[in-house]
């Protein structure tokens, strides 16, 4: 049981009436921890040899977010308050400020070395900024432990490029003399240590740096995208994820192409008739923006690495923000396996499997409707793998027209045939060399060419078009397709001996219907979107709603998901909450067309046009369990729904089936 001064330390919070949401919600994870109010802190503070190791582990963020925090420090001095910089779980990296209230704040292990986690320290914006993983304010009171209730503190999380949590910035000052611009001035501090982190990771790449008013260009408002140089997309900025309209999950399976409206050579014409100029791009939300481009060749390739036989081309100087700074060991690098574990008992299950072939050059066959991810899987088992280092290749066999695919994949010698470029270009093949080539939609590979890729499995070797020689070739190989191959087989349409080479592992990817992480899904997907440019409260669905999701079959899996989400966030008010008026008309009509459908397969009679929809699904699913002999597995199945829903909406009925059958 709690003591007494826990208890009336909680009440005396809550029932003043100015905590938000976030804070509350702190404050009860704090007592779950079994923290008192009255309690002295955690000062458990690492030793200087364990600081140091911590510091080397994290010395990429520390190189860039340094030279930030001291410009930080000059534009706050002499306002009794400090810099503080951690690491994700909360450690203290290192600390400026002035002097006297950094003795002030010693007191309270408030320095380099001592975790400010919310399980040790209670609600405080460090901490529970990592918790909630947005830029928070804790004032005075707000504190779950009075020891800290001297101090307000700002903290914004940082994120790498990839989207994950490595760091927290934080701006903490004696709570009588809080400025309402410090948020401010730690949102803008974190911007710029983000974009350092980003052209720090994508040194070599295309990136296209743009914003709706040239005047912005060159700014911390200008957004930044990476591409391949065949433009394959890597990633985005804050700023860019906002202006595109897109959370960075859904930026993952788009290209130039799809983002911008035009290819890499298209690209490079207009930089040459730009004359030195920005340009002007639309995005493929209608917006027109203006540009700068940079094209940068790797430090280690041969010709023909860029299109063109570029080395760089592009509008925009290389500046400070393209300066080449030490890469962090690969070995503290975060798993991207463990980020897509969200509680799903089939997506764990996929998981484990994977693990166990990680650097066994063992081929990986990944399965499953369009939409389920199998890309992002994909790109997270190359940044597992020993190949790490190397080059991740994606090439969509559907997406390439079948006369140029053997070209696209094993490049091609100069006049190897009319319209091929000078110098020739370098196929997919050899560009994954040392890495990882992830051939998605491999079922839609032309027959013919089905013959030349088993050549290069099994001898390792590449003949590009219209060349003598074969080159050596080191591949690791992971290929995903919607397509039953096996029918495919049957039918002639795909070669059984490739089949063979390149189902090593098979895993499948369930569709977002059958999966039981929805709720977390949905969250992480809130959590990804930029709202926090807003000053808005985070995004939260409200229960009846996340009904409704449960309830749809999405048939466009995380694409439709995410559609569905961008739009229904731009409707919400100030208290960021997610409800039924700020769903499209047309989910309904798709909730009704699905229960309609349902219904008709599963034999029911009712009139369907003068009964309430929630009595179409429950007559639907009483129907469909009644026709697969109380198989609650095979019943979802049949009407595109989960075994959660069928429980729900069917509670007696399904109390005595059998939820897996013959499954």
């Amino acid at each position: 049981m709690r003591n007494d001064a826990q208890t009336i330390g909680s009440l005396t919070a809550r029932e003043s009436g100015w905590l938000t949401p976030s804070i509350q919600k702190a404050h009860e994870r704090s007592e779950t921890f079994g923290l008192s109010a009255s309690m002295c802190p955690d000062y458990d503070v690492l030793t200087h040899g364990e600081l140091r190791m911590k510091l080397e582990q994290n010395r990429v963020l520390c190189a860039h977010a340094t030279p930030v925090m001291e410009t930080l420090r000059e534009q706050i001095a002499n306002t009794q308050s400090m810099i503080v910089l951690t690491d994700a779980e909360g450690l203290i990296l290192h600390s400026i400020g002035d002097d006297d209230f950094l003795r002030r704040a010693e007191k309270v292990a408030l320095k380099a070395g001592a975790n400010w986690a919310e399980e040790r320290q209670g609600t405080n914006a460090i901490g529970t900024a990592i918790a909630e993983r947005s830029a928070t304010v804790v004032h005075g009171d707000q504190h779950y432990l009075a020891a800290n209730r001297f101090l307000t503190c700002s903290s914004v999380p940082i994120l790498d490029p990839y989207g994950d949590l490595v760091g927290v910035l934080d701006v903490t000052g004696d709570h009588r003399s809080y400025h309402q611009h410090t948020m401010a001035l730690a949102k803008m501090s974190v911007q710029m240590i983000e974009n350092h982190l980003f052209a720090n990771t994508f040194r070599n790449t295309l990136q296209i740096a743009f914003h709706g008013r040239a005047e912005f260009l060159g700014t911390l408002m200008e957004g930044i995208m990476a591409f391949t140089c065949d433009g394959r997309f890597l990633s985005a900025n804050r700023s860019a994820q906002f202006q595109v309209g897109l959370p960075l999950a859904a930026m993952r399976a788009h290209t130039l192409s799809s983002l911008f409206g035009l290819t890499t050579p298209q690209l490079i014409d207009r930089l040459r008739a730009s004359l030195g100029h920005h340009i002007t791009l639309d995005l493929n939300n209608g917006t027109v923006v203006c540009a700068n481009v940079e094209f940068r060749r790797p430090t280690l390739g041969g010709e023909g690495s860029w299109p063109g036989g570029e080395s760089a081309v592009g509008t925009r100087p290389a500046t400070a923000r393209t300066q080449p700074v030490r890469s962090a060991p690969v070995v503290n690098a975060p798993s991207r396996l463990d980020s897509l574990d969200t509680g799903d008992p089939q997506i764990s299950t996929v998981i484990a499997k994977v693990r166990k072939v990680l650097g066994k050059n063992i081929p990986i066959l990944i399965t499953g409707e369009t939409g389920t991810g199998k890309e992002l899987l994909a790109q997270a088992i190359h940044n597992d793998s020993p190949r790490r280092a190397g080059p991740f290749v994606a090439v969509n066999c559907a997406s390439i027209p079948e006369n140029l695919i053997e070209s696209e994949l094993f490049g091609y010698e100069e006049g190897a045939f009319t319209g091929a470029r000078r110098k020739g270009a370098v196929g997919k093949l050899l560009q994954a060399n040392g890495g990882t080539l992830f051939l998605d939609e491999i079922g839609d590979m032309p027959y013919p060419l089905q013959v030349r890729l088993l050549r290069v499995l099994q001898e390792r070797v590449v003949d590009p078009l219209g060349s003598s020689k074969s080159v050596p070739v080191d591949i690791a190989i992971i290929c995903a397709t919607h397509r039953n191959l096996r029918e495919m087989i049957v039918q002639n349409r795909f070669r059984e001996d490739l089949y063979y080479r390149l189902n090593g592992l098979v895993v499948k990817l369930p569709p977002l219907r059958e999966r039981t992480d929805l709720a977390v899904v949905i969250e992480r997907m809130l959590q990804s979107m930029p709202c926090d440019e807003t000053e808005g409260a985070p995004l939260r669905v409200t229960s009846d709603v996340m009904a409704l999701f449960e309830e749809c079959a999405w048939p466009g899996n995380f694409r439709q998901l995410g559609n569905l989400l961008r739009t229904a966030a731009a409707m919400v008010d100030d208290d960021g909450e997610l409800r039924r008026e700020h769903l499209p008309e047309d989910f309904f009509d798709d909730l009704r067309s699905g229960a309609a459908l349902g219904a008709r397969s599963a034999g029911a009679t009712l009139p369907l046009m003068s009964t309430r929809l929630q009595d179409v699904q429950a007559s639907a699913i009483a129907a469909a369990v009644a026709r697969h002999n109380g198989n609650v597995s095979a019943a979802a199945r049949a009407l595109g729904i989960s075994r959660n829903t069928v429980y729900r909406k069917m509670p007696s009925l399904c109390a005595g089936a059998n939820p897996h059958g013959d499954d």
